[in-house]
């Protein structure tokens, strides 16, 4: 596996559930190259472990940054190990 590759576990708190954040969260990453999933969670939060490059991460939470009516308040970032058989992105 490319050694530039990382993987990130991002729980977003905010206005992102509702909204379309999946949605434009799945767009992005397959736009970018990036692999991984994204989810709702229980308590109004959403998840993603996204894997890709540092700039492929950062296109990808940007352009969902920009998603009408989607407003993150925070995201907690936990680093993961990469998944070298991870092929796409998808919606759990």
């Amino acid at each position: 596996m490319n050694s530039g590759i990382i993987r990130k576990r991002i729980v977003f708190n905010g206005w992102v559930q509702g909204v379309g954040f999946r949605y434009r969260a799945y767009y992005a990453a397959e736009s970018a190259g990036a692999t991984g999933w994204v989810k709702n969670n229980f308590d109004g939060s959403v998840t993603m472990e996204i894997q890709g490059t540092e700039s492929q991460i950062d296109q990808v939470i940007a352009a969902i940054s920009r998603g009408t009516y989607i407003k993150i308040d925070s995201m907690d970032c936990t680093s993961l190990t990469p998944d070298p058989e991870e092929r796409r992105f998808r919606i759990k």
